[in-house]
C-alpha cells in the first residue's frame, strides 16, 4: 500500500500505480520461483 500511495503522491494516474504495483509483485514472485525461496519481507 505504501508503494502505491507514494506513486500517487508523485502524480501517477491510478491505473499507472496499479500497473507498477502489479509489475513489482510479479518481479518478486518470479525471483521467488526462480530461486526456490520463500517470501522474505525487507
Amino acid at each position: 500500500r505504501g508503494f502505491a500511495e507514494r506513486l500517487r503522491a508523485n502524480g501517477k494516474a491510478p491505473k499507472q500505480a496499479i500497473i507498477a504495483v502489479t509489475r513489482k509483485l510479479l518481479t518478486i514472485l518470479n525471483a521467488m520461483i526462480r530461486e526456490n525461496r520463500p517470501y522474505q519481507p525487507a
